[in-house]
Order: structure tokens, then sequence, then C-alpha cells
């Protein structure tokens, strides 16, 4: 059953892969040609005033990781009835939730666009067009959360790399059609990315609807479910509000004290990020469901071997893809974008340090969420993570530079992983040591080995192209043979030399 279980969760990575591998390509092409199309500022704009518009997400982020959660953990009981009656109550709450966030947007969020962020005044109409269509975006956006989720829960990930297709495709439409019309760009581009987010809402919809009974939505109302639901959400909001502030809260504090040129840079730095970050997304949306289902069906034992399998795998398959981008980042960007904005090297790099940390957290917050019990989890995690955003304006309104954000931010993670790691080992029996063990050292053995024979290259060789293919190829052969030898277990890499084995001989014609 296990095996069984484990090839969906590698079948689902596989397609997730692909779909990353387009979404990749296509994001890194079009922000090229965006920023050099709008322009420094106007990009800058674009990333703090749609960034803003997010930060009314804590009250959806909240919300969209229990829908995730109940729907997975019905599957797993194989209750069906209740499962057709959680759906129906997360699209209610989910339209709620998206009336509260038009209110909020249009108030206290319209006058702080107004009066408190550093814009350009002759630009402020093209601003509004941007906020207004923005938030247009996200509800479109906090209305599709259950179906995306059902999707999801029911490990349809080929779905998911079908619709990115047409997704990448019209976003690289938009990028002829800013140079086709003589309308203002900025404008332009905010009504457009609106239309994707609709087109895109609409296709997820259609699909839910002929392939989940239970997504067909009827008007239902569960007094003690919505309860249960709201509660699961309320101690979401703490750690969504504090992941909400610290993150669109910092790029509102660069504007203060910078000006949006800064926002340019961090945009940029976020989009790598976003871009690599996306792998190991994909191969965890692949295993969630499996952490959660093994819960509900008291199999913990698979449980923790997912834990430990998700956290280690995360960090090589973010490692192999960022060593080089770490290294050669001055030339990768000096390549990709004609013009490179000030900061932007610096933030790149911590920013994929971050979540090189942050990519062994992702299956101890999914435990966390399927046992159920977040009061303390959230208190704890939330609390630490909204302490950057007080402590980062401490350290702005000395005089240090932009980058001391990121920097705080890794020390706020690292400390964060402990806590996690405590919490979750008392919810779901976890292994402390185990993890410590099997996950911790074997990563740090593995980023202290591979990370030499590049960075031998990158100190000889002169900086330049034929620098940045020699490390490039260093990075990936030393990564893939120290993860062998080092970073994987004996049964491992039995595993894998049987399956290259076999690969072989059918690429061979010999079976």
């Amino acid at each position: 059953m296990s095996s069984e279980r484990n090839r969906r969760i590698a079948k689902n990575t596989g397609l997730l892969y692909l779909r990353s591998l387009l979404t990749m390509a296509v994001s890194l092409y079009t922000s090229r040609i965006v920023l050099n199309t709008l322009g420094v500022e106007d990009f800058g704009i674009y990333n703090v005033v749609g960034g803003f518009v997010t930060l009314f997400g804590f009250l959806n982020s909240s919300m969209a990781s229990g829908t995730q959660r109940f729907l997975s953990f019905e599957i797993g009981q194989k209750d069906f009835t209740q499962l057709a009656k959680v759906f129906s109550m997360c699209v209610n709450i989910h339209f709620i939730i998206a009336l509260v966030i038009l209110i909020l947007a249009e108030t206290i969020g319209l006058w702080a666009v107004n009066t408190q962020l550093t814009l350009p005044t002759e630009r402020m109409e093209a601003t509004l067009w941007v906020y207004q269509f923005s938030i247009l975006a996200f509800l479109v956006n906090v209305v599709s959360v259950p179906y995306n989720a059902a999707i999801i829960a029911h490990e349809r990930m080929n779905v998911f790399a079908w619709v990115s297709i047409i997704d990448v495709g019209l976003k690289l439409l938009i990028v002829f059609m800013l140079q086709w019309f003589g309308f203002d760009k900025l404008k332009l581009y905010a009504v457009l990315m609106f239309s994707i987010a609709l087109i895109i809402r609409i296709i997820y919809g259609i699909y839910c609807r002929r392939n989940f009974p239970e997504s067909r939505f009827r008007f239902f109302w569960d007094k003690p479910l919505f309860k249960t639901l709201m509660g699961f959400a309320a101690w979401n909001l703490w750690g969504n509000v504090a992941f909400a502030m610290y993150s669109q809260g910092i790029n509102i504090l660069l504007n203060i004290f910078f000006g949006p040129a800064v926002n340019a840079a961090r945009g940029i730095a976020y989009q790598v990020q976003g871009s690599v970050n996306g792998f190991v997304h994909n191969f965890q949306m692949a295993m969630n469901p499996q952490i959660t289902k093994s819960f509900a069906a008291n199999d913990l034992q698979y449980m923790h071997q997912l834990i430990f399998q998700g956290a280690k795998y995360s960090f090589y398959l973010l490692f192999l893809l960022s060593l080089p981008i770490l290294l050669e980042t001055e030339i990768i960007l000096e390549l990709w974008l004609n013009t490179v904005p000030d900061y932007t090297i610096i933030f790149t790099q911590l920013v994929i340090v971050n979540i090189l940390i942050e990519s062994i957290s992702g299956p101890l917050m999914t435990a966390a969420q399927a046992s159920g019990k977040i009061k303390l989890y959230q208190s704890i995690v939330g609390g630490l993570l909204i302490s950057i955003l007080p402590i980062s304006y401490v350290f702005l309104k000395q005089g240090y530079p932009p980058e001391v954000t990121i920097y705080i931010n890794i020390i706020v993670s690292v400390i964060a992983l402990i806590f996690r790691l405590i919490i979750v080992s008392h919810l779901v029996r976890l292994s402390v040591t185990g993890y410590l063990v099997k996950v911790v050292l074997r990563v740090f053995s593995v980023t202290i080995f591979s990370i030499i024979p590049p960075l031998l290259m990158h100190t000889i060789l002169l900086p330049g192209f034929q620098r940045l293919l020699v490390v490039g190829i260093y990075s990936t052969i030393s990564a893939l043979l120290v993860i062998y030898v080092v970073g994987f277990k004996n049964n491992e890499r039995i595993f894998i030399k049987n399956k290259l084995t076999y690969l072989l001989k059918l690429k061979t014609g010999k079976i």
C-alpha cells in the first residue's frame, strides 16, 4: 500500500516538476520584458501596490490551509457525505472572506495607498488602476480556493500541469500585448493580469464540477461545522497575519525608507525565489495530502517517513537549483535583465538562503495542520515571524541598508524551525533526534561538501559567461554526487540505482 502511495507521489511530483520548468522559463522571460517595458519605477509601483493588496490575504490564507486540511482529512477517512458538506461550507466562508477583504481594501487600504506609500505624484492615477485591478484579481483567487484545494486533495496534479500551460501562455501573450497597444502600459498590465486570474478561475471551476461530486455547490449551512472550520482558521489567522505583515510589511517599510526603486529590486529577487521555490512547492504539494490522509488513517509510521523524506528531498531539489545561482548571481542577473536595479544581487542571494532553511520546515507545517491542534504552534511561530517587522524597522531607522531586513528574516527562520520541530514532535509523536540526524545533519553535510568544487572554480576563473558555465557544471555534478553518497541512506541509493538501471535497459531495448 505504501509503495502505491509513494508511486503516486512520485508521479505527481514529476508532473508538477514539468509544470515548474515551464512556469519558471516563461516567468523569467516575461519578468525581463515587463521590467524593460514598464521601466524600473513603474515595475516597482506594481510590486509595492500589488503586494500591498495581498496584505489583506491573511484572512484568506488562514482559511485556505484549513480547507486543504479538512478536505484531505475527510478523503482519508472515506466519509464522502461529510466531504460534500465541508466543501459547501468552505465555499460559503470564502465568499464571506472575499466581501470582508473588499471592504477593508476599499477603506483602510485605499487610504494607505493614497497617503502612506512613497509614490510619484504624476503616476497616482495609474497606481490606483493597479490597486483596483489587483483587488479584483485577488478576490477571484479567494473564491477559487475551495476548488484548488479539492484538486490537490484528490491528487489530480496533472490538472495543475495542463492549466499552467494555459496560464503561462496567456502571460506570454501579455508581454507582446504591452508592446502592441499605446494605452498606459502600467494600467494595461494590471487589467490583463486580472483577466488571466478570471480565466484560470473559470477553468478550475468547470473541471471540479465535472469530476468531483462534492464540488457541485449547493447552499448549505451547518453551524457546528462552521464553528469547527472557523475555530481552526482562527488560529491559522494569527500565523497568516504574521506572514502577511512581515512579507508585505517589509515591502512597505522599504518603500517608505528607500522609495520604489528598492521595491523593484526586491520584486526581482522574490521573482527568482518564486521560480526556484516552485519546484519544492510542487513536490510538497504532491506529498502534503498523503501526510494528512496518513494521520487521518492513524498510520503515523508512514507519516513520519513522509516528513523525514519530504524535508530532506525538498532541500536537495532546491539546493541543486540554488547553488549555481548563489555563486554566479551577478552574471545571471546581467544576462537576464538589461537593467539590474541596485540591491538586486544581495537581495536575491539572501532570499535563496532563507528559502533553503524554510524548505525543511514545509513537512513540519503540514504535520501540524494535519493534527488539527495548531493553537500553540501558530501562537509561537506566528509571534516569531511578526517580530521581523518591528526589528527591521528599528534597524532601518538606525540607518542600516535595506538587506538587513532579510538577514533578520534568516535568523528568525532558524529559530522558528527549532520551535516547529519541538511542537510537532509532541503533536504527532515525531522523534526530534531522528529529525536532527536524518534531515538536519544530512542536509548540512551535503551543503558543506557540495559547495567546495564550484567555489574553487568561482575563485580561480575570471568573471564571465565561461565561468558561469563551468561553475554551473561543477555545481550540478558536485551536488548530485554528494547527495547520492552523503545525502541518501543505503536503501535510497539502491532504489535509485535500480531505477536508473531499469531506465537504461528500457532505452537500449534490453527489456
